[in-house]
C-alpha cells in the first residue's frame, strides 16, 4: 500500500479557486489535467479547512474514481497545485496578487451567492486602507474575493476572468452584482480589469464513502482518503472573455459558446429538477438513491412529465430528445450512488431556480403545471413530515411541521403563496 506523491512539480499557479470540494476535483481540476498546459490550481476550502488538509497532505494530488457501467477506472489529479485553508486570507490575497494568475473559478454552492451584512461592514472598513488586509477579515467567500480584488488592483496584477461554477442562471452576471454591491464606493475600478464568464456545468458526484477508498485501493494500491467518485459524462459550457487566457478545456470536452443561457435551463429544469423532485418523492417511497428513485415506475412518469413540461419552454437546437435518453441513462447507472438526501440539501434556494420557472411559465400558457407542482409538493411533504435535508437559508425548517401551505410556499417563492388554485392543487398532489 502506498500513498499519492508527485514525481515531478507541481504545475506553477495560474489560476486561484473558491469551495474545494469533490465536485469542483471532479470537474475543473480534472478538465484543467487534461488541458496538459501547465496551469496549476491554488483551491480555497471555504466552510471547512478539511479538504485543504487532506489534499496537503499528499501534494495537492488525489484520485479520480470513475464509475462506468461496467467497471471502475481510477486516475490521478494532479493540476491542484496547492490545498489551502480558506480563512487564510492573507495567503489568498499573496496569490491573486500575482501577474501570472489569469482566473478565478468558484464552487460555493447556491447558498454562497448570499449577500451578508456583516461581511459589508467588514469591507467598508478594510477597503478604505492603506493594506487591504488589515482588519478583521470576511467570512464569506464573496467577501473575501472582493478583499483579494483590491489587493490584486493595488498590486497592479493585470487582467482576471472570474468563472463561477455553481447552479445559478447567469452566474456570470449575478457575481458581478454582488462584488459591484459588496465592495459598494469604498473600492473604485476594483473591476476595471475583471471579465465575468457565465457557465453551465455537469458531472454527477456522489459523496465518497469508505468504501469506494477501499476500491481505490483494491485498483491502484493507493490508500486515497481523498478520493472523488464520479461518472463518465462530463459538460461545461461557458460565454465570456479571458483575458489573462485559460487552460484548453475544450479537450476534456468543454464549449465555449456565444450564449450559455439555453444551456443553463435546459440543465436546471431537466437535470437538477427532476433531481429535486427524486431528492423529495423518492424517501417517501422508500428511495434512497437517484438509480433507486428512478427504477419506480410512478416517480419516472412524474419526471417525464417534468420534462414534457421543461421542454415546451426551451428553444430548439438543444438536442432535448437526446439529452434526456442521456439523462435517463446516467440515472439508472447503479453503480453510482447518488444520494437523495445530499441532493435535497437547500431546497430552498434550488427549487426557486429549477422548479418555479417551469410552473410559472406553464401556468402563464394557460396549464396548471400539474408535474412541476408535484416537486413543490413533495417538498412540502417533507417540510411537514420534518425530513427535509438542511438548507443553509431556512434553519428553522424543523419547526415547520405544522406551517401552514401559504406560509411553505412562501419560503420557496412568494408568487406561490398568492395564487389560491396553485396551493389548492399543490395541497391535493
Amino acid at each position: 500500500m502506498s500513498r499519492l506523491t508527485r514525481s515531478a512539480p507541481a504545475d506553477p499557479v495560474r489560476i486561484v479557486h473558491l469551495g474545494l470540494g469533490a465536485f469542483h476535483r471532479a470537474h475543473q481540476a480534472w478538465a484543467t489535467m487534461q488541458a496538459g498546459d501547465g496551469w496549476g490550481i491554488a483551491a480555497y476550502t471555504w466552510r471547512r479547512p478539511d479538504a485543504a488538509q487532506l489534499l496537503s497532505a499528499q501534494d495537492g494530488l488525489f484520485t479520480l474514481l470513475e464509475r462506468q457501467p461496467d467497471g471502475d477506472v481510477t486516475s490521478t489529479v494532479t493540476s491542484v497545485s496547492r490545498a489551502v485553508d480558506g480563512s487564510d486570507v492573507a495567503d489568498l490575497l499573496a496569490t491573486l496578487s500575482r501577474s501570472e494568475v489569469g482566473v478565478v473559478t468558484l464552487t460555493i454552492t447556491e447558498a454562497g451567492y448570499q449577500s451578508d451584512a456583516t461581511d459589508v461592514l467588514r469591507l467598508k472598513a478594510l477597503l478604505g486602507q492603506t493594506n487591504a488586509a488589515g482588519g478583521e477579515a470576511p467570512v464569506t467567500a464573496l467577501g473575501r474575493l472582493v478583499l483579494a480584488l483590491e489587493a490584486r488592483r493595488r498590486a497592479g496584477a493585470g487582467p482576471l476572468a472570474l468563472v463561477p461554477c455553481d447552479n445559478l442562471p447567469g452566474n456570470g452576471d449575478l457575481l458581478r452584482r454582488i462584488l459591484t454591491e459588496l465592495a459598494g464606493e469604498h473600492a473604485p475600478g476594483l473591476l476595471e480589469q475583471v471579465s465575468f464568464v457565465s457557465t453551465t456545468v455537469d458531472r454527477i458526484t456522489p459523496a465518497t464513502t469508505p468504501e469506494d477508498v477501499a476500491r481505490t485501493l483494491a485498483l491502484s494500491g493507493i490508500k486515497d482518503p481523498a478520493t472523488v467518485v464520479t461518472e463518465p459524462f462530463f459538460d461545461w459550457v461557458l460565454q465570456g472573455e479571458f483575458p489573462g487566457g485559460r487552460p484548453a478545456w475544450e479537450k476534456a470536452g468543454a464549449r465555449v459558446v456565444g450564449d450559455v443561457e439555453p444551456f443553463e435551463r435546459r440543465k436546471l429544469w431537466l437535470l437538477n429538477g427532476s433531481h429535486s423532485y427524486l431528492a423529495y418523492a423518492g424517501p417517501a417511497r422508500g428511495h434512497r438513491t437517484v438509480a433507486e428513485a428512478i427504477a419506480d415506475p410512478v416517480l419516472l412518469a412524474g419526471v417525464e412529465a417534468l420534462w414534457d413540461e421543461a421542454a415546451r419552454h426551451l428553444p430548439d437546437g438543444l438536442d432535448l430528445t437526446a439529452y434526456r435518453q442521456a439523462l435517463l441513462g446516467r440515472f439508472r447507472n447503479a453503480r453510482i450512488q447518488h444520494q437523495l438526501n445530499q441532493i435535497g440539501r437547500d431546497g430552498t434556494q434550488k427549487l426557486r431556480l429549477r422548479t418555479v420557472p417551469v410552473l410559472l411559465a406553464e401556468r402563464a400558457a394557460g396549464r396548471d403545471g400539474h408535474a412541476a407542482a408535484a416537486v413543490v409538493a413533495a417538498w412540502v411533504a417533507a417540510a411537514r413530515a420534518g425530513t427535509l435535508p438542511p438548507d443553509a437559508l431556512q434553519t428553522g425548517l424543523a419547526d415547520l411541521t405544522n406551517a401552514e401551505l401559504p406560509v411553505l410556499l412562501g419560503l420557496i417563492d412568494e408568487r406561490l403563496a398568492d395564487e389560491n388554485d396553485l396551493t389548492t392543487l399543490i395541497k391535493n398532489l
